[in-house]
């Protein structure tokens, strides 16, 4: 039989933190409304669970670099069309998408909020232990050129596999070169069917040569990201200049 004083050190041992700062709270309270055994094992494990779970989320908020203060709650959809509530729950609840490996894609022109709902949707697929990764077109392409010189772009492709969601913010400013816009493309045609791109763009389609400056490369591009895809286009007045012209008008003349 084991010795109860024992048991502090069984569960660090066995990396049970939640259970090590709970267990005679618990036995306690066992004693006090007389649970079965299976009951008390049960209110522990779940404990222990819910410990897990929550430390897991914060460990995926850390390091998908999601912006702050972007959440769907906080996102006017009466201000714009092309998108509404309903279909981004739906792409938020419903994650078949992003096991497959398919695409979502914002069009819209500066300042409707596309980054907002991209980190919405990185937020709330989070909640479903999803692990996504935030960052803006330009610092990425930056990274994979600069691992592409050290002869690494591979492996750092393959870092990126850990991510089921990639979210390129602003890809329209990927600067217009020949070795940025081949690690862009290396990077698309590496996620094809593996993992998903959530991407954000003020620019059309027909403008993307801009981007990649090679033609048979932006459609080859465009191909894979809209083979598997949602796209939406956004249309609306821009939040940040209504905002700008409501500060005005409250200003003393």
């Amino acid at each position: 039989m084991a010795n109860l004083q024992s048991l502090p050190l069984l569960l660090k041992e066995l990396r049970l933190s939640a259970m090590a700062s709970a267990w005679q709270e618990v036995a306690h309270k066992t004693i006090n409304e007389q649970w079965q055994p299976e009951e008390y094992l049960a209110e522990l494990c779940e404990i222990e669970a819910h410990h897990r779970h929550e430390n897991r989320l914060k460990r995926l908020l850390r390091e998908s670099q999601l912006p702050t203060g972007k959440q769907l709650s906080q996102y006017d959809f009466n201000e714009i069309i092309g998108i509404s509530a309903q279909q981004i729950k739906q792409k938020t609840q419903n994650v078949d998408w992003v096991r497959q490996g398919h695409n979502m894609i914002l069009f819209g022109a500066s300042g409707l909020g596309k980054t907002h709902l991209a980190a919405a949707v990185g937020y709330a697929l989070i909640e479903q232990s999803i692990r996504v990764k935030f960052t803006s077109s330009t610092a990425l392409v930056q990274q994979l050129q600069k691992s592409r010189e050290e002869l690494g772009l591979e492996d750092a492709l393959k870092k990126l596999d850990k991510y089921e969601l990639l979210i390129l913010d602003d890809i329209g400013y990927v600067k217009k070169s020949d070795s940025e816009s081949q690690v862009l493309f290396e990077l698309i045609a590496h996620r094809y069917e593996r993992g998903s791109l959530l991407i954000t763009t003020n620019q059309a389609f027909s403008e993307w040569d801009s981007i990649f400056g090679d033609n048979m490369m932006t459609v080859a591009a465009i191909d894979r990201l809209v083979h598997h895809a949602d796209i939406f286009q956004i249309e609306g007045e821009s939040y940040r200049k209504k905002h700008a012209l409501k500060r005005n008008s409250k200003r003393p003349s």
